[in-house]
């Protein structure tokens, strides 16, 4: 084929190869995303998945967590003939059902390949470019090849999800009182959403995902508060209230990923240009409590997710003290 009959992915390929290794984009600096790429060059997100694994494969980028997708620091200037990618170390061509790609090929792919893959993806790139043609093609095998082991993208996020949840343990013995263990509890949960952003975005908590990793956490928590003179329901309660703020604060570090995505501006340069609203808010007299406040911050009021979890938790702690330890009842539900 010629580069005009090319497929859109190795056109889109062989245009950012071209930008790496004329120096247009430096080792480290972030390449487009796949939403950017989709935009850019009117493609679906799965074609836009295939052009950064194409460079992938080829040592040209690589993908950091909560980065994205960035040159590669070897990335060197590529052979004459690299410029369209072959089936053998290089980026997969388009398969049929029967074809095989890649230099491991589809012999070699098992589910725990897949669902490894996927949270790359996901980490990487946020679940809106999560696609089980796109797991395919980072793996190098037939479109199809993945549904042999898992039936759906469905299937794969609850496997990608409990596989999440199970990267973080407990130790045999807990620490003492009920309060430190669901600190620990809640740190624990908190530093695996961190990890993998796009995990809050699955469950709710009249839904819950079912999931054996995910209920290591809970009997953890429940274990804590067993014992202490609750009944059932107020047991349940508290976890569930404990999980659903660690699950609320976390949705938000997906969102922000997603609107960088999106807009193309940091958290600080979106704050920026919101300026003139900010403005006429603070000096409207309708607000005056909110803009003496905003006005006793010399530097601005500096929002971290981080901090906020540990205050919110050192608050909700201290609300279930009086509970926990017997010193209120339980109101009944209405």
């Amino acid at each position: 084929m010629t580069p005009e009959t090319d497929p859109p992915f190795r056109r889109i390929a062989a245009e950012l190869r071209r930008r790496i290794t004329e120096g247009e984009l430096a080792p480290g600096e972030r390449v487009p995303s796949t939403r950017r790429i989709a935009e850019e060059w009117g493609v679906a997100l799965a074609t836009a998945t295939k052009v950064l694994t194409t460079l992938s494969l080829e040592g040209l980028v690589e993908s950091r967590p909560r980065v994205g997708t960035v040159v590669a620091p070897a990335a060197g200037t590529p052979a004459p003939d690299q410029g369209r990618p072959r089936n053998q170390g290089s980026a997969p061509a388009p398969v049929t059902g029967s074809e095989q790609d890649g230099p491991e090929g589809d012999q070699d792919l098992t589910r725990a390949r897949i669902v490894r893959a996927a949270v790359e993806i996901a980490d990487a790139e946020g679940l809106a470019a999560l696609s089980m043609r796109g797991v395919a093609a980072r793996l190098g095998v037939a479109a199809m090849s993945p549904y042999r082991y898992v039936g759906s993208k469905e299937e794969l996020l609850l496997l990608m999800a409990d596989a999440a949840f199970g990267e973080a343990a407990y130790p045999a013995v807990p620490p003492e009182g009920w309060r430190a263990q669901l600190e620990l509890g809640a740190r624990t949960l908190w530093s695996l959403f961190r990890r993998h952003p796009w995990l809050a975005q699955l469950g709710s908590l009249t839904r819950p995902l079912l999931l054996p990793n995910l209920m290591v956490h809970a009997e953890w928590a429940l274990r804590a508060l067993d014992g202490r003179g609750l009944d059932a329901r107020a047991m349940l309660d508290v976890h569930v209230l404990l999980y659903g703020y660690v699950e609320g604060i976390a949705a938000n570090l997906e969102r922000e990923a997603q609107a960088e995505a999106a807009t193309g501006l940091s958290e600080d340069e979106w704050m920026d240009r919101q300026a003139p609203a900010f403005r006429a808010i603070t000096s409207s007299p309708r607000y005056p409590v909110f803009s003496r406040l905003v006005q006793s911050f010399e530097g601005g009021y500096d929002l971290d997710l981080d901090t906020l979890f540990e205050f919110g938790l050192r608050s909700l702690l201290d609300g279930l003290t009086g509970l926990v330890e017997g010193r209120t009842e339980p109101r009944a539900p209405r």
